[in-house]
């Protein structure tokens, strides 16, 4: 299959290598060598939904010049006869921002959650004309969507009651101004984690050097992934704080009085709507909660941290 579709872009070349990479846990990503350039490429491959390889495809062309992103080579938005979606693109050297994170480069780590928020700061300047998924479609207030996850049966097997009522509580408590970011029109990348943005080292200094997977972009507010990025982030122990909203300030973001609160409870509709799913490994329960339990730990009702 692979042979096919590199075939369709490259007729007469001769692949000399493939490896799946990591990640990609709703398409399938391989790194493919070629006898010639340009190669070595990314084979990415829509299993899941086929129309997100042309939603993926519109944001590229949106993107590109104003934020790192995979160069396209050839794309079959699709697919052909009974093979599915798939594009190429250039690989992207470096290394994902989690790798750098486990390195324990506290300097390095610094420079590049500052690229991260210019990074950030860049998406957010694309705006649409209604809030919600790409294509546009319809939202639901935040607390309320909490507060509905929060009445699943599954969930509540997995989330003691006493931390449930207090995700409500954190909720509602700042429900006037989450109901103004939830009219923002924003670009949202949807997934702005530490495996989707991959870094590397330039004269000397760490940055973005390109941002993965777009497949859950929405219009929205940017502290969605404020929050997703800073998911693991405790004030106790800060490593991509404050140089991480630095850079989104300074390359011309804007972030709201109480931005990190907001951004966490954001973040927390996420986390709890993840935990109706089922079945989930115990150990990512486990793990998911944790960080439930966390962000309400460290942010009173009041809204101060």
């Amino acid at each position: 299959m692979i042979e096919r579709m590199l075939g369709a872009a490259f007729p007469g070349r001769r692949m000399l290598a493939a490896e799946p990479l990591a990640g990609g846990l709703r398409n399938t990503n391989i790194k493919v060598e070629l006898d010639g350039p340009p190669s070595p490429l990314v084979l990415r491959i829509y299993r899941h939904d086929p129309a997100l390889c042309r939603k993926e495809l519109d944001l590229y062309r949106l993107l590109d010049g104003h934020v790192p992103i995979p160069q396209i080579v050839h794309a079959e938005p699709v697919g052909i006869g009974e093979l599915p979606p798939f594009t190429l693109h250039h690989f992207i050297k470096g290394i994902t921002f989690r790798e750098l994170k486990h390195t324990g480069n506290l300097e390095a780590l610094a420079q590049a959650a500052y690229s991260a928020g210019e990074t950030l700061a860049a998406i957010g300047r694309i705006r649409f004309e209604k809030p919600g998924w790409i294509p546009s479609g319809d939202t639901i207030e935040t607390p309320r969507f909490i507060d509905e996850c929060m009445a699943s049966p599954v969930l509540q097997q997995r989330v003691p009651a006493e931390v449930r009522e207090r995700v409500s509580a954190l909720a509602w408590s700042v429900s006037p101004q989450l109901a103004l970011l939830d009219q923002d029109t924003h670009l949202v990348h949807g997934d702005f984690g530490k495996r989707n943005l991959l870094v590397r080292c330039s004269g000397g200094r760490w940055s973005i050097a390109g941002v993965l997977d777009w497949e859950f972009a929405v219009s929205g507010s940017p502290l969605m992934d404020v929050g997703h990025l800073l998911r693991y982030e405790r004030a106790a122990s800060p490593s991509l704080e404050p140089h991480f909203s630095n850079g989104i300030i300074d390359a011309g973001g804007e972030l709201p009085d109480n931005w990190r609160l907001l951004s966490q409870i954001i973040d927390l509709a996420a986390l709890v709507e993840f935990l109706t799913h089922d079945p989930l490994p115990p150990e990512i329960i486990a793990e998911v909660v944790g960080v439930v339990e966390a962000i309400v730990a460290q942010f009173s009702v009041g809204g101060s941290a």
